[in-house]
């Protein structure tokens, strides 16, 4: 099987990858094709299924896409959804900005859990799609820290543990991840043998 993953991020790009082995991985860029997708979507569900959509609009191949996020508790939940464009009013924030903004709004703050989130959606054709939703459990650190992963790795404490996730080997990552466990159960399903034809 071959899939066709509806981002130009990277590093997800080399996650899925590693996640999916076994299933082959394809960018659109690898395909020539120009991919844009204007997340507006109220739920990861929402986004992650209409990026799929579109890109198999526009290749007519099976695609995989996915909407990740952060879910903090002492902010009511955000960044939520709109984890990738969290920063303040008229400002754009990269990676290492959103983490120092997110800890600017949790100085001082006792209570500190979240949880990190991952919707998978795939689309095999115009009939059937797959969506799968995943969690991690967590709290946000004091400080970044760790050198790998990306996004809000560097500040998520993995679980009960005092490792972040950027502190994690890929192994170790891909164990526990939300996009890890997402991608392991979508996996699973796509192997699945078809059921007998009536």
């Amino acid at each position: 099987m071959e899939l066709v993953l509806a981002s130009n991020n990277p590093h997800k790009v080399t996650e899925v990858r590693r996640i999916l082995n076994g299933i082959a991985v394809r960018t659109p860029a690898e395909l020539g094709v120009s991919f844009a997708f204007e997340e507006t979507g109220s739920t990861y569900d929402q986004n992650a299924l209409g990026k799929a959509r579109h890109l198999h609009s526009l290749i007519g191949m099976p695609t995989l896409a996915d909407d990740s996020g952060l879910a903090v508790a002492a902010l009511g939940g955000a960044p939520g959804v709109r984890s990738a464009r969290f920063a303040p009013p008229g400002e754009e924030l990269d990676d290492a900005g959103r983490c120092a903004y997110l800890l600017s709004l949790l100085h001082g703050a006792a209570h500190r859990s979240a949880a990190f989130i991952c919707c998978i959606a795939i689309v095999l054709d115009a009939q059937r799609l797959l969506l799968v939703q995943e969690r991690v459990a967590g709290r946000i650190a004091q400080q970044p820290r760790g050198a790998r992963g990306f996004g809000y790795d560097p500040v998520f404490l993995v679980g009960g543990g005092g490792r972040t996730m950027a502190e994690l080997s890929d192994a170790e990552k891909d164990r526990v991840s939300h996009r890890g466990r997402a991608l392991r159960r979508a996996g699973a399903l796509l192997r699945r043998p078809a059921p007998p034809a009536s």
